[in-house]
């Protein structure tokens, strides 16, 4: 079971970025995956989540209307667009899907990705 996110890198404020986040080894379409980001100095925090097969979403409220999660059940990819960029939205993002195998949980996280929003 692996998660690999990609697509960080520094942008200015009001600026896009996308992140992407591949997974492999368990169930993708049937699992709900999200996406977390963790600030220099600060916990490990939730930012989006969407659905098995996209069925719903629900965002973090400074989030709301600036970042859209989406996935794509054939690529086994979950995304992360995010929009009109803020500095307090540096951080390193992770990718999570809790995964289960016989009954047994398995909380699965990515290597991170970094965002960086700075002038």
């Amino acid at each position: 079971v692996q998660v690999v996110e990609s697509g960080g890198d520094s942008v200015q404020p009001g600026g896009s970025l996308g992140l992407s986040c591949v997974a492999s080894g368990f169930d993708f379409s049937g699992s709900e995956m999200k996406w977390y980001r963790q600030a220099p100095g600060k916990g490990r925090e939730w930012v989006a989540t969407i659905g098995a097969r996209g069925i719903m979403t629900n965002y973090q409220d400074s989030v709301k209307g600036r970042f859209t999660i989406a996935r794509d059940d054939v690529k086994q990819t979950v995304y992360l667009q995010m929009t009109s960029l803020k500095p307090e939205d540096t951080a390193v993002y992770y990718c999570y899907v809790r995964s289960w195998r016989n009954g047994v949980p398995d909380d699965v996280w990515g290597q991170g990705t970094q965002v960086t929003v700075s002038s």
